[in-house]
C-alpha cells in the first residue's frame, strides 16, 4: 500500500531520526499562518505527547518548545499531514500574545512571522504596525 492511501503513519525522519520535515504552523480560527519551521523526530514526538507545538531549530540546533521563555505558547489543536506524509500543517491556538520572535514598534510580539509582503518594486511593506 502507498502513502497516500494508508492509515498508517509513515513520516519519515531518516534512520537516526534527525532528518527535517517542514511544519507550516496556522491559527486554527482564522487559519492565519504563523510560522514555518521544522521538526525532526524528537520535536514531532514531543509536541504529540505535550501537545504544545515543538519545532527543531536550525540556527540552534536543539529542540524548541515554541513560548517556554516568552510564554507564547501554541496549543496543538490538531496535526494534519500532506499525501507523501513528508511535511505537516500544526492547526493551534495561540496562547500567548503572539507567534512571533519579531517584535512591532512598542515592543508586543507579532502575531504571524509573516507580518511583510515584497512589493511588485521588490521593497517589502509591513501588514500591520
Amino acid at each position: 500500500m502507498n502513502k497516500e492511501s494508508t492509515h498508517t503513519l509513515e513520516l519519515d525522519f531518516g534512520p537516526d531520526g534527525e532528518a527535517l520535515i517542514p511544519v507550516v504552523t496556522q491559527d486554527s480560527r482564522s487559519r492565519e499562518v504563523l510560522i514555518l519551521a521544522y521538526a525532526n523526530r524528537r520535536a514531532f514526538e514531543e509536541t504529540r505527547a505535550s501537545g504544545q507545538a515543538t519545532y527543531y531549530s536550525r540556527s540552534r540546533q536543539e529542540l524548541w518548545k515554541k513560548g517556554l521563555t516568552s510564554g507564547d505558547l501554541l496549543r496543538v489543536d490538531e496535526i494534519l499531514i500532506n499525501c507523501e506524509q513528508n511535511s505537516l500543517v500544526y492547526l493551534v491556538t495561540p496562547l500567548g500574545k503572539g507567534a512571533c520572535h519579531a517584535k512591532t514598534k512598542d515592543g508586543q510580539p507579532r502575531r504571524s512571522c509573516f507580518y511583510r509582503r515584497i512589493t511588485p518594486e521588490g521593497r517589502l511593506e509591513f501588514l500591520e504596525e
